[in-house]
């Protein structure tokens, strides 16, 4: 009875520790950092002010928490995918990549958490350091993908290609939260693919079924 009760207690913590990353979350993407006030997370997670002092130093801490949170679900929303894409490097590496173009990765009310964050990297070393983290965990995984395909490359090449790859899914990411209209039937996720593929010297496109070519069969 006892480990049960102990289970049930980190359970409902951590049910409202997520709930107060969500919160801060929710509020940084409607009126930036500075709406994400202690009473407003409070109010919004539907707790007291003085309980987020049981979880957070204070607000500083929950928002790197809710900025480290943010960034590495959407790396783990990439991973899940890859789960499903059997055993080719060359099937593993599209899967990857096309799930950090579709939703629910690329969504409007990520990039606007996303950049109420991005503007502090300069003046706050903390995010620095989470974004660093994070985005140095993402590359990472990106590079143990491209070193899983055929072919011999140094270090050295693995981190530049791996940095240029990154670059050009960071951009499409961008342009598909902003503009998430102007990019029908996986458009951003073929166009990703197929650049991924060319700064590797890959044919990925295989990988990744074509919308268009699906909607004519009969």
């Amino acid at each position: 009875m006892t480990g049960e009760r102990r289970k049930f207690t980190r359970e409902g913590e951590e049910r409202r520790r997520e709930a107060l990353i969500s919160a801060t979350l929710d509020l940084v993407a409607e009126g930036g950092v500075m709406a994400a006030t202690v009473r407003a997370i409070a109010a919004r997670a539907g707790v007291t002010p003085g309980l987020i002092r049981h979880y957070f130093t204070g607000k500083e801490d929950l928002t790197r928490a809710a900025y480290r949170g943010l960034m590495d679900r959407m790396t783990a929303e990439n991973l899940d995918v890859i789960r499903n894409a059997g055993a080719d490097p060359a099937a593993r590496l599209a899967a990857f990549v096309a799930a950090s173009l579709r939703p629910p990765v690329v969504h409007a009310g990520r990039l606007g958490r996303w950049a109420a964050f991005i503007q502090m990297v300069r003046r706050d070393p903390a995010i620095r350091e989470v974004h660093e983290a994070t985005y140095l965990n993402y590359r990472d995984q990106l590079q143990g993908l491209i070193a899983d395909l055929p072919g011999s490359r140094d270090e050295g090449d693995l981190r530049r290609l791996a940095i240029a790859c990154n670059g050009v899914i960071d951009g499409l990411w961008l342009e598909g939260c902003a503009l998430p209209e102007s990019f029908p039937d996986d458009e951003l996720a073929r166009i990703g693919v197929a650049a991924v593929g060319a700064i590797l010297g890959v044919d990925l496109m295989p990988h990744i079924p074509d919308p268009a070519a699906e909607s004519e069969t009969p």
